[in-house]
């Protein structure tokens, strides 16, 4: 039998969330303690959990998460076609609104520049912190390049590839301007980042963004691009969803001894397949005395371990990006996005999606 809490990490949802989920009947426990009122449950429902979260996620509403926690597989995806037309629907109606404002507001005014004044070491070292997770499917243009998301007293840079997140801020010394985002292309990033090596001693790099041109000056040398026109994922909230609550472990790792056990020939790794294809999944073991290590697939879990299963190569590409000799792995459970922190930069972190294992 599996306690809330332990459920709770095992499935995605909050502890909050399974007592609602009781109360509607969606998910009620298998054994309730008539003393203390504990709810008890067993491993066949952590299923059930994982599929209520993922429906609660895309926003179903309860009734139909309950038929769907009980429904047949073939009725569980009409369930999912439904919904998907209504959010589509919904979409579709909210655009045309949209439009209808547009033309009632009138003629945008015109655009105002952002100018910021930055470290050059700063800068470089955000863009090296996210460039790994900058995606390259041109189905998901919005992923082919780096937000920056510019305010008064700095900028975030963002990149993410759907399977990872990245997060880094380069602070300001002086700013002039209303708060701006843009998606700089990938090229135009790399392009950013010669720039700031062969900028030489200059204390100051100048970003600008007006409009949909941004531009970066360094000693006397500008680049310059145009934004891509394309919503980038709203990551405050794929941040919160990740992050919100403390996590179960948060761990300080020796990052040059976790990526020479990584790039090991004989790195233990789990057989997994994906959409048909075999995979190589790296599993991180966390024992009872907040130990993470590389755990290999035939070893035994003990009953307070806990195991997560990354991408290798993604979690090399982390750790090699944050840079430093300690950094903080912090795990929320099997199904939890693994972040990856710089132990003195609290603006620079990556998350990488779990592998079911």
């Amino acid at each position: 039998m599996r306690s809330i809490g332990e459920l709770a990490r095992a499935s995605g949802l909050t502890v909050s969330a399974l007592r609602f989920y009781d109360s509607a009947g969606v998910l009620v426990p298998a054994l309730v303690d008539p003393v203390t009122g504990y709810r008890w449950y067993t491993d066949e429902q952590v299923a059930p959990a994982r599929l209520v979260a993922g429906l609660r996620r895309v926003g179903m509403p309860v009734p139909e998460i309950a038929a769907a926690v009980r429904a047949e597989p073939a009725v569980v995806h009409r369930l999912l076609d439904a919904h998907l037309r209504r959010l589509e629907d919904g979409l579709a109606d909210a655009r045309r609104e949209l439009s209808r404002i547009r033309t009632l507001i009138g003629p945008e005014a015109p655009a105002m520049a952002t100018r910021l004044v930055l470290s050059p070491v700063d800068l470089a070292r955000a863009v090296d912190a996210v460039r790994f997770a900058v995606g390259t499917d041109p189905d998901l243009p919005a992923s082919t390049g780096v937000l920056l998301d510019v305010a008064p007293d700095g900028v975030r840079l963002v990149a993410t590839d759907r399977y990872r997140l990245a997060l880094a801020r380069a602070g300001a010394t002086r700013a002039d301007g209303p708060p701006a985002r843009a998606l700089a292309p990938a090229g135009f990033v790399d392009e950013v980042r010669t720039l700031l090596d062969t900028g030489g001693t200059t204390p100051e790099a100048h970003l600008t963004v007006e409009g949909d041109t941004i531009a970066v000056s360094v000693a006397g040398r500008t680049v310059t691009t145009a934004a891509m026109p394309y919503d980038f994922p709203d990551y405050r909230r794929l941040v919160r969803a990740a992050t919100g609550d403390p996590p179960a472990h948060r761990v300080p790792v020796d990052a040059a001894a976790l990526s020479a056990a990584l790039r090991r020939p004989d790195a233990p790794t789990v057989a997994r397949e994906h959409d048909g294809v075999p995979v190589a999944v790296t599993v991180l073991g966390v024992d009872d005395r907040g130990t993470v290590r590389l755990v290999g697939p035939d070893e035994p879990a003990g009953p307070d371990d806990l195991r997560v299963g990354v991408n290798g190569g993604y979690l090399l590409d982390a750790l090699d990006a944050a840079g430093g000799p300690q950094l903080v792995l912090e795990l929320d459970g099997p199904i939890a996005p693994l972040a990856v922190r710089r132990a003195d930069d609290e603006d620079a972190f990556s998350i990488l999606m779990p592998i079911r294992l």
